[in-house]
């Protein structure tokens, strides 16, 4: 009797164990940004696009156009037990360039400096909307012609 005690014990303590580790935050970090130090060898008006290829990389993000500015972002996202995930950290470097194709200008954003981009989606209207593969199946009945199945 006193044997199933104590592994009922040993159990219990071991499944509080297990719960406690499941509520415990864990922690994604996302992207990259170049360290300080290869950021200093970069000069506003003189490096060019190329130069900052060469020192820290293309980004995976740049602007709009081909030529576009260089965007390098990061983000640390917290996620605990079943709350949803949280941006606890972000920054965004700018690197901006002039029409002769050399460095404008550098520029750090951080979360804390973020503004809300209300984003616009421009959809074209889907002639199968609410429509699901059955639907779509037996509307085409009566669509058959038969002349067309012979020729």
């Amino acid at each position: 009797m006193i044997g199933i005690r104590q592994r009922l014990r040993g159990t219990m303590a071991v499944l509080g164990l297990f719960a406690l580790a499941a509520c415990s935050a864990t922690y994604q970090n996302h992207g990259y940004i170049p360290p300080e130090e290869d950021l200093q060898q970069l000069v506003v008006g003189v490096d060019t696009r190329a130069t900052v290829d060469d020192v820290i990389g293309p980004p995976s993000t740049s602007g709009v156009l081909e030529q576009g500015d260089y965007y390098y972002v990061r983000s640390r996202i917290r996620e605990y037990g079943m709350y949803r995930p949280e941006v606890i950290e972000r920054q965004v470097l700018a690197i901006s360039f002039d029409e002769a194709d050399t460095i404008a200008n550098i520029e750090r954003f951080g979360l804390e400096d973020g503004v809300i981009v209300p984003l616009s989606r421009r959809v074209t209207d889907s002639s199968v909307v609410d429509n699901n593969f059955l639907r779509q199946l037996l509307g085409n009945i009566g669509n058959i012609d038969p002349g067309q199945i012979f020729n």
